[in-house]
């Protein structure tokens, strides 16, 4: 399994036909494109997972969960700049 970051519009290539460009989301919702030819069936998890027809077969079906956020230690550190003097709305920004 491989964990990418990506910024929007960013795209991944799969072999030379399959392209997945990443459009951007909000918190718990990203949009995604994909660009693959007509003979490649895509199907959605909440599909496979409706048309099971007992719980042993949804239970066969892959499963995967989000990883929780990096350590603080390992985040990004934001710096308050105080730009009163800038006349910025109310005087703070982030960086």
């Amino acid at each position: 399994m491989l964990r990418l970051t990506v910024s929007p519009e960013e795209y991944l290539m799969i072999g030379d036909d399959i392209k997945i460009v990443f459009l951007g989301g909000s918190k718990n919702h990203t949009r995604i494109m994909l660009d693959i030819p007509k003979e490649v069936n895509v199907v959605r998890s909440k599909v496979m997972e409706n048309g099971a027809k007992n719980s042993e077969e949804k239970a066969k079906l892959p499963h995967y969960h989000a990883v929780p956020d990096l350590p603080e230690k390992y985040r990004k550190k934001r710096v308050m700049i105080n730009d009163a003097a800038a006349g910025t709305a109310g005087g703070k920004r982030t960086v």
